[in-house]
Formats: C-alpha cells, sequence, structure tokens
C-alpha cells in the first residue's frame, strides 16, 4: 500500500509546538483524553448498531485496552469501536476544524504559567494531541465498523504526517505512543509502569461504563496471563450520595465536559413513579468562550437503560441553560430514538421542565447559602440566563428570584430586584432602569442627572438582551419598569403648586423657540419640548414611551430585520445658560442661519452624549470649528 505525506494546518502545528515543547504541571491527563476519546468511540458504536441491524460490526465485547511494552518504551490504547474511515482520519487528525482554536492557543500559552494548560485540551476538542506530550512518535490504526479497509496514522509532530491504507486492521481505533526516554530522576512520569497506569484510571476514569483492561506483557507468566479491569464500571448517576466522593464527580464533569476547572455546583435528581429517570448535572464554573456563537454545542448526554444514545440532547434543557452540562438517564424511552422524536416525546417535555426548575432551585439556594459562589454564577452566565425572561414565562418569577443587575445604590454588587423595591423612595411607583454599552456610559449620561440628584435609584443594565427582556416582562410585584431615556419624567412632588406653576411659566416662556426648532429640525426629530430630567446637560434624546430603542433597532437589523428608523424627542433643560440664550436669541430675531446652525449643533451634543453619531458628522464637526472660532 502507498503512503502519503501531508502537512499539518498551521493552528495544529503551532499546537504540536506547544505540546512538544512546553512543559506542563500535569502529564498524566494525556491517558485521560485517550480513553475518553475511546469511551466515545465506543458509545457510537452501540448507538450505530442499535439504529442499522445490518451494520456489520462485532459489538459482543465492547471494551477499551491499555498495552504496554516495556522493553520497546510503546503505550497503546486500543478500543473496537466505532473506528474511522481514511477520509475521517485526514479531515480529524491532520487539522483543528474548530472555530475556537486561536483563541485556544492564546489561552494555552497564558495557562502555562499557571500550571493548567493541560486542563484546556480536552475543552477544545483536541485531546488526541495531548499524546505529544510524552511521546516522540505517535502511530495510529484505525478502521471504521462495517468497512473492510483500515487507515494508519504516524507523525512525530514536527509539521508532517502520514496516510498509508492498511488490510489487516481490527475493528476500532489503536493510538500507540512511542514514548520519549525515561527520566531516571522523575519516576513520576513512566508510563511503562503498570501502577501508574492504573492510578491514572483509577483517578481520571473509574466511572467509564466500558472496562478498561489492562494486558499483561507477554512473559509474565500464567498469573498475569489475563486482562485486569481496572475501572469500576459504575455510573455515578445511579449510585447513592453516600457512596460517591466530590472528586468522583468532578472527574466526571471534567470528561463529559471537556473542562480542566472544577463545577460550580453538582446537582442530582431522581425521579420516580410512572415515569423514572436519573439526573446528574453540573454547573461550570466558567462560561465557554463560544457560549454566544450560533455553533454551540448545548444539551446533556441523554441514556436509556444505562445506554448512551446521544451527546448534546438538546431537548433536556432550555437554551438559556445551554451551560449545564450533565447526564440523563431514562428508563422507559426507544433505545432508537432520534433527535426528532424527542422534540415531540411528552416524557422529555417532563424532563425538561423539571431540570430546569432543579436547576433554577439550586440557582436560589447557592443565592442564599453561598453568596460567594452565586457571584460567579451571575458573573459568568447572567446574560444568558436572562433570555429566558424573553422565552420562557413558565418559569418566568424564578428567573427573576435569581436576577440581580448593577445599580446606582451604594458599592458595585449587583442588586435583586426584591431589594430594589424593598429600597425604593416614599411616592415612587416605578423601577427605573438604563441600557447602554457600559456601566460607565450609562453612569455618565444626561438622562441620569435628575435621578443622581434625587437619590433615586436606577438599574445599569448593559447586556444586550436587557433591551427586549425589560419590555417582555413589563413590572415587578406591580411595579413597572421604565426607562429613563423613554417617555415623559416628572420627579417633583406631585401636588406641589409652585413647581407645577414653575413648569407652566417656563413652557410658555420657551413656546416660540421650542416650535421653531422642531420645524427646522423636523426631519430628524419627532418633537422638541422642556425637560425635568436634566441638571447638568444643556439638552438630551429620548424615546417615546412605547418606541424601539436605537439599540433595540440595530439589534433587529442585525438579525436581517427591516425595522424603519424611528425619529427621536429632543428635550432641552431651560436651566442651562446655553438653552436660556439660544431661547434669548430667538426672542432677539437674531440671524436665523447661526440659531439653525446652535440648534443642529445642540441635537448633535445630545446623540453624543447617549453614545451615538450625528446624521452628517462631517458637517457636525464644521459647526464646531466654527463656533470656537468665533470665541477666540
Amino acid at each position: 500500500m502507498s503512503t502519503e505525506t501531508f502537512e499539518f494546518q498551521v493552528e495544529a502545528r503551532q499546537l504540536l509546538q506547544l505540546m512538544i515543547h512546553s512543559v506542563y504541571s500535569n502529564k498524566d491527563v494525556f491517558l485521560r483524553e485517550l480513553v475518553s476519546n475511546a469511551s466515545d468511540a465506543l458509545d457510537k458504536l452501540r448507538l450505530a448498531a442499535l439504529r442499522d441491524d445490518t451494520l456489520d460490526a462485532d459489538v459482543s465485547d465492547l471494551h477499551v485496552e491499555i498495552e504496554i511494552d516495556k522493553e520497546a518504551r510503546t503505550l497503546t490504547v486500543r478500543d473496537n469501536g466505532i473506528g474511522m474511515s481514511y477520509d475521517e482520519v485526514g479531515q480529524l487528525i491532520g487539522t483543528i476544524a474548530n472555530s475556537g482554536t486561536a483563541k485556544f492557543l492564546q489561552e494555552l500559552r497564558e495557562a502555562q504559567e499557571a500550571g493548567g494548560a493541560e486542563g484546556l485540551i480536552g475543552q477544545f476538542g483536541v485531546g488526541f494531541y495531548a499524546g505529544f506530550m510524552v511521546a516522540d512518535e505517535v502511530t495510529l490504526v484505525t478502521r471504521r465498523a462495517g468497512e473492510s479497509q483500515g487507515t494508519r496514522w504516524t507523525s512525530r509532530g514536527e509539521g508532517t504526517y502520514t496516510l498509508e491504507r492498511v488490510d489487516d486492521a481490527p475493528q476500532g481505533t489503536a493510538v500507540t505512543l512511542h514514548l520519549k526516554p525515561a527520566d531516571p530522576e522523575n519516576q513520576l512520569h513512566d508510563y511503562t509502569s503498570v501502577w501508574k497506569i492504573k492510578e491514572i484510571v483509577k483517578r481520571y476514569s473509574d466511572f467509564i461504563t466500558w472496562p478498561i483492561r489492562l494486558v499483561p506483557e507477554s512473559g509474565e507468566g500464567d498469573t498475569a496471563s489475563e486482562p485486569e479491569t481496572l475501572n469500576s464500571m459504575k455510573a455515578l448517576w445511579a449510585r447513592s450520595r453516600e457512596e460517591v466522593s466530590d472528586d468522583e464527580y468532578h472527574e466526571l464533569y471534567k470528561h463529559i465536559g471537556h473542562d480542566w476547572r472544577e463545577p460550580l455546583e453538582t446537582i442530582r435528581l431522581q425521579a420516580e413513579g410512572t415515569f423514572e429517570y436519573q439526573a446528574l448535572l453540573f454547573v461550570p464554573s466558567h462560561a465557554p468562550h463560544d457560549l454566544f456563537t450560533q455553533g454551540f454545542k448545548r444539551g446533556v448526554q441523554l441514556y436509556v437503560k444505562r445506554v448512551f444514545i446521544m451527546d448534546d440532547c438538546e431537548a433536556l434543557l432550555p437554551p438559556y441553560l445551554r451551560f449545564v452540562k450533565g447526564v440523563v438517564d431514562a428508563q422507559d424511552l426507544s433505545l432508537n430514538v432520534s433527535r426528532e422524536i424527542l422534540q415531540q416525546d411528552r416524557h422529555i417535555r417532563m424532563i425538561q421542565r423539571r431540570l430546569t426548575k432543579k436547576v433554577l432551585s439550586s440557582v436560589k439556594d447557592m443565592m442564599a447559602s453561598a453568596p460567594d459562589r452565586y457571584s460567579t454564577f451571575w458573573r459568568e452566565f447572567g446574560a444568558v440566563l436572562k433570555e429566558g425572561l424573553v422565552t420562557d414565562a413558565e418559569n418566568r418569577d424564578a428567573l427573576l428570584a435569581v436576577s440581580s443587575f448593577p445599580t446606582t445604590h451604594g458599592d458595585d454588587e449587583p442588586t435583586t430586584l426584591k431589594s430594589y423595591v424593598e429600597r425604593m423612595k416614599d411616592g415612587q411607583d416605578d423601577i427605573y432602569y438604563l441600557t447602554g454599552e457600559s456601566r460607565q456610559s450609562i453612569e455618565n449620561s444626561p438622562h441620569m442627572e435628575a435621578f443622581r440628584a434625587k437619590g433615586i435609584e436606577v438599574l445599569l443594565l448593559t447586556d444586550a438582551v436587557d433591551e427586549v427582556w425589560v419590555d417582555a416582562v413589563g413590572e415587578y410585584e406591580g411595579k413597572k419598569l421604565r426607562s429613563v431615556a423613554k417617555g415623559e419624567i416628572d420627579l417633583g412632588a406631585e401636588g406641589d403648586a409652585k413647581a407645577d406653576g414653575e413648569r407652566e411659566k417656563q413652557t410658555e416662556e420657551f413656546a416660540g423657540l421650542l416650535g421653531w426648532m422642531k420645524e427646522h429640525l423636523g426631519e430628524d426629530i419627532k418633537d422638541v419640548r422642556l425637560s425635568s430630567r436634566l441638571t447638568v446637560s444643556p439638552a438630551c434624546v429620548v424615546s417615546d414611551a412605547h418606541d424601539l430603542t436605537p439599540a433595540l433597532e440595530n439589534m433587529y437589523r442585525a438579525m436581517g430585520q427591516e425595522v424603519p428608523p424611528t425619529k427621536r424627542i429632543l428635550e432641552l433643560n431651560p436651566d442651562h445658560l446655553l438653552v436660556k440664550g439660544l431661547n434669548q436669541a430667538y426672542k432677539e430675531r437674531e440671524d436665523r442661519t447661526r440659531l439653525a446652525d446652535t440648534a443642529e449643533l445642540l441635537h448633535g451634543l445630545a446623540v453624543l452624549a447617549e453614545g451615538g453619531q450625528p446624521k452628517e458628522p462631517a458637517r457636525f464637526v464644521k459647526l464646531v470649528a466654527e463656533r470656537l472660532e468665533r470665541t477666540l
């Protein structure tokens, strides 16, 4: 058979160099990754055989084998699972088809100093490459179940690899590591040592549901002639809480979540009765880099009567809980269930409702008993959890109960809506909020001036989803959620005759200017009126009470929806010297051209103050320059 030589993809070559030349705090993870890959291959074959009666594959004794050859210094991890075709080997091993590769390489470099780099390997789905941490050369021999010809892949990790078709390959995949020379001063990393292999498997892979067998070296005698099974094969979710240690739970999470850190929360659930199932869920301690990308793989693993059915079963949890990892083992589902059937299955819908409520109640318990861990949870996953406020009306109250938001009250700690309502001032009927790109931009917004002056608390909402959920929710405990940048705001004491009289006097005094400015700026604004929300700035732009905000308009357009532009309202601060001077100039019938320029400048400044851009930036700059020139 002819042998072909190929070059690695650029990112794969960079990754290999990091593996080969970097120093890792724990090289043992290479075996965990190879065993996990083998376990996945067995799961896939079992499922394929269930779905296809004609598949020519032996499923009578599915297992993982580990074989040591001390003399040749090789370590082989072998499975009789689904295997790979010639083309699949080139695609899956020769390249890293992962949109997060560049970020992975960056994080890997940054994590080296922290001693956690090895854990990132599994997180990004490139565990096979971990073998190069301990091997000078790696050989892979594989044959896909149902095919007659196999494939051999070989590389020293130096930029190229070879592919060769072989006729005598057994079903499944065998990865042989040609180990680096032994280090006599460091026996802890002697991977030809039986005790070392046993230790690694027990620590990382005891929960694997397939037998992991250590094949004895030839010549060891009759007493060691039979392979030794190294793992207990007990599903952790089927064992009582007292039987399982936190470390075992954490290793299961790392296996199924491809993460190197410990989970933030472990959630167990056992449902009995007419429909039985067990669930073991994990809340990660950090958000994955691609959580908000379209291709993010969400969902938990689905088993039926301990038989693996599918990874990333989306039907078991709503999209806003897509960060949750774990296992669900049901008793009464068909082993041949498909994703399409799952979407319609009433039992699956029952499981989803129960799991959703369980996760939210666990977060609520965390909020009460472990505020530090809740703070981490909300920092990492608050933005995605708030999506449920829009999409899941059934659990909206539960979601609001575990949500918290930055606020102008006190320190930088976020607040719950319940706490906000408890602090509301006498006579305050609404919950006020303002959305924006950052906390700093919101706090500096002119819309905040009167609220700051009167000490009225405002929620500071900076996530993109905040633009949507506030409208979907509408109110909390009878208190309306109200944007400080929409509609008319009057924070004066209700029934204050003096204040009412002052407002009427100002409205009459500025009536001519307001009418003229509305006519002059009519193409860009809906109305011009006096403001009660400004104390320092001369002007601001606001949306009408039921209009879309500019951010929401942009969001819809980004999703491909046609949204007609909405005209905003220009509000003027009648107590500001600039506005007073403009009104005086208007009454004295000064040059209307200069007045028009000043009106445009005032509108442009208001747009800039909220982070927008004047309609004609070049003209705005020219007007500013001319006005500055006159003052010199």
